[in-house]
């Protein structure tokens, strides 16, 4: 087909989807930032509890819930072919399945976490501490998981605001049951950093309950009446979203439990340099929401495009995504230069943590710069459904390149703990390069094939 819109006209739709996107990326990480800077402030233990909790939380979820990422491309393609009654019956089987894979994380969890700390040789207060947070947050699984799944039905269908809504309103529910529970106001009980596990979890079922109300009664969604009928297990469609989700899951496993990884290695370290590097990292994600938020917005773009065969539009869009994520990332490596001891500032008192963490905001620079070209490069290749090959080349880019570089510099030179930082450099920078020429083979592969 054609092309639809002109370049002007294509940055605008881009940002129209893209910016409630960024709101609501921030406002799910706002989650777990302000669980992190309001245990730090509470104390430095409390931070490298919650800290290692954390690091072993994130990267399961993630890598669990980017299974469920099949399902942006999957309706927003079945949208742009003109097949909408195929949308809630897909929808619903990756609801079947995302409840299933939050029990057995449940399960797991109730099994194996506790051996899991005592083998990391940590403090015996931030072991505690780190049990009984997840433990608090284990109770905000299975509505977290469901949300998950609506959030991206209602993404899909470019309704990113609605997403955004949800989000921000829920952040004020996070702070208020943070700052009640974390310090024990009024009738409520003094937790420290395990207070804000609980938080977190009434947090995800507010959200999830507020997504079940606009998806039934709000329009578009409610014309597709996803909620309307109870249907039978498909395991042929289970199987199509695990054929999707599972390289894309463990694609984002391999980069977030990279990040985890490194932190269970600085477990050896003080408990000052822990929770400087989680400090640091926090602040990282955070800049990292900028390029995640484009990959969402270009996995439904590109898979819509894609669906509607204008293939020339699904390559501009997915470079004038990668071109925008880079440009940001410039703008604000020089900020985070220029303002790094005050942001260090924002998540401790502490004189010794401060300075540790002022210097490991400076690799975080670094960081930002590779995660504007692969985040955004990946979204767009979400969008072909094309998910194999990138997750070879993350798991080589992460752990075999990336992380034994970082655990050779930090045990065998001088950089001590900034060596894991200066691995995770070189592991992000190589995932660049990689899933870039991916990119661009597959958009020349495609675009000859239909002009033949």
């Amino acid at each position: 087909m054609k092309q639809t819109f002109t370049t002007k006209q294509k940055l605008k739709q881009m940002l129209v989807i893209l910016l409630p996107v960024l709101v609501t990326q921030v406002g799910m990480f706002g989650l777990t930032f302000f669980d992190t800077t309001m245990s730090g402030h509470y104390s430095p233990t409390d931070l490298a509890g919650v800290a290692v909790g954390s690091s072993l939380w994130t990267p399961i979820y993630t890598g669990l819930s980017g299974i469920l990422l099949a399902v942006p491309p999957i309706v927003a393609q079945l949208v742009g072919r003109k097949e909408e009654s195929k949308v809630s019956f897909s929808v619903i089987q990756a609801i079947y399945l995302s409840l299933s894979m939050a029990v057995l994380l449940i399960v797991f969890g109730f099994i194996f976490l506790k051996p899991i700390l005592q083998l990391m040789g940590l403090e015996s207060d931030v072991q505690d501490i780190a049990l009984r947070y997840l433990a608090a947050l284990s109770t905000g699984i299975i509505p977290i998981f469901l949300y998950f799944v609506l959030r991206s039905f209602i993404d899909a269908l470019g309704q990113t605001q609605v997403t955004m809504f949800i989000t921000l309103s829920a952040l004020p529910v996070n702070i208020v049951l943070n700052y009640l529970l974390i310090n024990g106001i009024w009738i409520f009980p003094e937790l420290g950093g395990v207070g804000t596990g609980y938080a977190t979890s009434i947090t995800y079922w507010y959200m999830l309950l507020t997504a079940l109300h606009i998806v039934y009664h709000n329009q578009p969604f409610a014309g597709f009446k996803l909620l309307h009928k109870i249907h039978r297990i498909s395991w042929e469609k289970w199987k199509e979203i695990l054929k999707i989700g599972v390289p894309i899951g463990f694609s984002i496993f391999f980069e977030t439990s990279i990040f985890s990884a490194v932190t269970l290695l600085m477990s050896n370290y003080d408990t000052n340099t822990i929770a400087a590097h989680q400090s640091a990292i926090n602040f990282a994600s955070l800049l990292y929401m900028v390029p995640l938020s484009i990959s969402t917005a270009l996995t439904i773009l590109v898979g819509f495009e894609v669906g509607a065969n204008r293939l020339r539009d699904a390559k501009q869009y997915s470079w004038m995504g990668v071109f925008t994520a880079i440009i940001i990332a410039f703008v604000s490596g020089i900020i985070l230069l220029a303002f790094r001891q005050q942001i260090a500032g924002i998540y401790t008192n502490d004189a010794e943590v401060l300075k540790l963490t002022t210097g490991f905001l400076i690799y975080a620079i670094f960081f930002q710069l590779s995660d504007a070209i692969q985040a955004p490069v990946q979204g767009a290749l979400r969008g072909y459904k094309d998910v194999n090959i990138t997750l070879i080349m993350t798991l080589i880019s992460y752990w075999v390149i990336g992380l034994p570089s970082g655990f050779l510099l930090a045990n065998y030179t001088s950089f001590g703990p900034f060596g894991y930082w200066i691995g995770l450099i070189i592991g992000l920078a190589t995932g660049a390069a990689f899933l870039s020429s991916r990119l661009y083979s597959l958009q020349k592969k495609h675009i000859t094939l239909s002009t033949k």
